[in-house]
């Protein structure tokens, strides 16, 4: 669960007064941002921190145009051999143009990087998502797809190739595809809104050079439900989201060791309740 969840989405649209947008030109380059913490960092359903805590954050700077530039970084630890800093630093550009009746469409390509860790980690990811509302719902769709690279290849056909460090198809380049839906809603006379994610991922079913996959079993469905609080008077935002996976124990046992906890050896893709505190700016 990366910060910047689709209720702040909703919370912008739902909390800024409509004088404000009369009263206030826009300004040419806006910079905004997010820094938190999460009690598991879940990418698409699955844990990259061992189902423990993540300092996350992410900055952002956007143009009157619709044109973007944004960072986001998380730590990591275990679900593969990522190594060096132990983080995820994602580098992101995009723009956005309205369409239609009050709705925005988003096209733009996500750098996924890994400091200093091992070779073949990086990789790139171009999106398009189309956002609008729908009486009080904030509902988005999107597309991401990771054309064939060697961080997405299938080196390893199962965890225990990876564990013995032997590669079984080096140098293979794999694709992937992830189709989602995003939907939240505020309660009125409340700063709590209703959020819920549901997606769907189609790539490699072994593992990548570092010892992970972006979708482990090769295709697999994963979902959330949660709410949203923001503190007023303050910028915090506290949260909670039930996150889980239709990856069950046996579909993913080739891809064991990597694939389990290292506290109680359970899938890092079973449903855990997910809670967080961050403060946007």
């Amino acid at each position: 669960m990366k910060l910047f969840p689709i209720a702040a989405v909703a919370l912008c649209a739902f909390a800024t007064p409509a004088f404000a947008q009369d009263t206030a030109p826009p300004k040419d380059v806006t910079v905004s941002g997010s820094v938190g913490l999460v009690s598991d960092y879940r990418f698409r359903g699955v844990s990259q921190t061992d189902e423990e805590a993540a300092v996350q954050g992410g900055l952002t700077i956007s143009h009157k145009s619709g044109v973007y530039a944004g960072v986001w970084a998380s730590n990591l630890s275990g679900w593969g051999t990522f190594g060096g800093a132990n983080m995820e630093l994602d580098l992101i550009g995009g723009v956005k143009v309205p369409v239609g009746d009050g709705g925005t469409l988003d096209v733009g390509v996500t750098w996924y990087t890994y400091p200093g860790g091992a070779d073949k980690t990086d990789f790139a990811e171009p999106y398009a998502k189309l956002s609008g509302t729908v009486g009080p719902l904030g509902l988005t769709a999107g597309v991401a797809y990771a054309p064939k690279q060697q961080a997405l290849g299938n080196w390893y056909a199962t965890g225990a190739a990876a564990a013995s460090g032997v590669y079984t198809d080096p140098g293979d380049k794999e694709d992937n595809l992830y189709l989602w839906g995003d939907a939240a809603a505020g309660i009125p006379g409340t700063g709590a809104t209703l959020k819920g994610h549901i997606g769907y991922s189609d790539g490699n079913p072994g593992l990548g050079p570092n010892g992970t996959s972006v979708a482990p079993t090769g295709k697999y469905w994963d979902w959330m439900l949660g709410v949203d609080y923001a503190i007023s008077g303050t910028p915090l935002t506290v949260g909670a989201a039930y996150v889980d996976t239709d990856i069950n124990r046996r579909e993913s046992a080739y891809l064991l060791p990597n694939f389990s906890s290292t506290k109680d050896g359970g899938s890092i893709a079973g449903s855990q309740v997910v809670f967080s505190v961050s403060a946007a700016f």
